[in-house]
C-alpha cells in the first residue's frame, strides 16, 4: 500500500511511521509534515529512503495535499497543534483551529476529490483525543457520548472529528474516527507531562505540578497505539468512532512519585504545586468495548513503559534539549 501519513515527523506520527516501516516493509509511506517546532527530519533518521518519502508542507495548502492524496491508498491523519496549554494563550485558538479544523477540511476535500475522480475510495483515518469528551468524574465515556471539550485544543480536534464523519455521513467518504488517551514515549517533546517531569528531574530541577496533582488520566504507550491504530484501519467499519485507551489510570501526582523513585529522587524534595491551569479537566476516561471487539487488548506494562520511555531519554539528552530551545524560539515569534 501507499500511505500519507500527515504530521509523521511529530511525537505520535514519528512512532507510527517507525512501526509501520517495520512490520509493512513493502508499503511505501509518506510523510507531510510543516516541520514547525513540533516535527523534526532527525525523528525519521535511519528509515529506509526507498520506503519512506518526506515531504515538507502545510495540510491547509491544497495543492500539495491534493498531489500526494493522488497516490494515498491510506490516510492517517495526526497533524496537529496538540499543547493544551499553548492552546490556553493569547490568539492561540486561531491556530489551533486553522490547523486542526481547517486542515482536516483541506484533507477531506481533497480526498473525495482525488477519489471520486479516481473512483476508487480509500480508506482515511482521523487520530483524534478523549480530550474531545470532556472531563468525567466517574465512569467512562462511550463513543455515543457528546462531546464536550474544555480547551481550545480539544475543541478544534472535536470539531475535526465531527467534519470527518459528516464526510461520511454526507458523501460516503470511508472515514474511521479514532479517540486516544494520554499517550507517552520515545520523541515526545518536553512541553508534555511526563518527559517534562523526567528531563526536568535529569536537569536536576523539580517537577510541577497543577494545582493539588489529583487530575487523573489514562497512560497508553505510544507502542501501543500505533498497533491499536493499524488493528482499526483493518478491522474497523467506515463512519465508526473507536476508543483507544490501556486502562492506565493515575493521578499526575502518583505519575511524579513513580518517575522520581524511578530516576532515584525523593518526590517529597522534587515535586513542587503550582497554580492550577485555566479549565484543567479533572479525569478523562474512555470505554474500550468496541475496539475490544475487534481483538484489541492492551498489555499491563505501565510501569516496564515508564522506565524504557526514561532510558530513552537518558540516551537521548541532545534531542530532547535541542528541540525544547526549537519550541521556545517559535513560540516567542508568534509573541506567545
Amino acid at each position: 500500500m501507499n500511505l500519507l501519513v500527515t504530521g509523521g515527523a511529530g511525537f505520535i506520527g514519528t512512532n507510527f511511521v517507525r512501526y509501520w516501516s517495520r512490520i509493512w516493509p513493502k508499503d511505501s509511506i509518506t510523510v507531510l509534515d510543516k516541520f514547525t517546532y513540533a516535527g523534526n527530519y532527525k525523528n525519521l533518521n535511519g528509515l529506509p529512503g526507498d520506503q519512506v518519502k518526506i515531504i515538507t508542507g502545510d495540510i491547509c495548502n491544497a495543492n500539495i495535499v491534493s498531489q500526494l492524496m493522488t497516490q494515498a491508498d491510506v490516510v492517517f491523519h495526526f497533524a496537529a497543534e496538540s499543547h493544551v496549554d499553548r492552546s490556553l494563550a493569547k490568539n492561540a485558538a486561531l491556530v489551533f483551529g486553522q490547523t486542526n479544523f481547517m486542515g482536516t477540511i483541506q484533507l477531506l476535500t481533497s480526498a473525495l476529490e482525488c477519489w471520486q475522480m479516481i473512483n476508487q475510495p480509500r480508506d482515511f483515518v482521523y487520530v483524534g483525543t478523549d480530550e474531545e469528551y470532556g472531563s468525567i468524574t466517574a465512569g467512562c465515556y462511550s463513543e455515543k457520548d457528546v462531546l464536550n471539550p474544555s480547551s481550545p485544543y480539544s475543541a478544534s480536534k472535536a470539531a475535526g472529528s465531527l467534519m470527518a464523519l459528516a464526510f461520511h455521513q454526507t458523501y460516503g467518504l470511508p472515514v474511521i474516527v479514532t479517540r486516544c488517551t494520554n499517550n507517552f514515549g520515545p520523541y515526545q517533546l518536553v512541553e508534555k507531562f511526563i518527559p517534562r517531569s523526567i528531563t526536568n528531574l535529569l536537569e536536576g530541577q523539580k517537577i510541577k505540578l497543577y494545582g493539588t496533582g489529583e487530575n487523573r488520566r489514562d497512560w497508553i504507550s505510544v507502542s501501543e497505539h500505533c498497533i491499536a491504530l493499524e488493528l482499526v484501519r483493518r478491522l474497523g467499519t467506515p463512519g465508526e468512532i473507536y476508543n483507544i485507551g490501556a486502562g492506565n489510570e493515575y493521578a499526575n501526582l502518583e505519575i511524579a512519585q513513580m518517575i522520581c523513585e524511578i530516576i532515584g529522587y525523593n518526590p517529597e524534595d522534587y515535586i513542587e504545586f503550582v497554580p492550577d491551569r485555566p479549565g484543567h479537566d479533572f479525569r478523562y476516561a474512555v470505554d474500550t468495548t468496541k475496539i475490544n471487539n475487534l481483538g484489541w487488548t492492551s498489555f499491563p506494562n505501565f510501569k516496564e513503559s515508564l522506565e524504557e520511555t526514561i532510558s530513552w531519554y537518558r540516551a537521548n539528552r541532545f534531542w530532547w534539549q535541542n528541540a525544547k530551545r526549537e519550541a521556545e524560539e517559535f513560540y516567542s515569534q508568534l509573541g506567545r
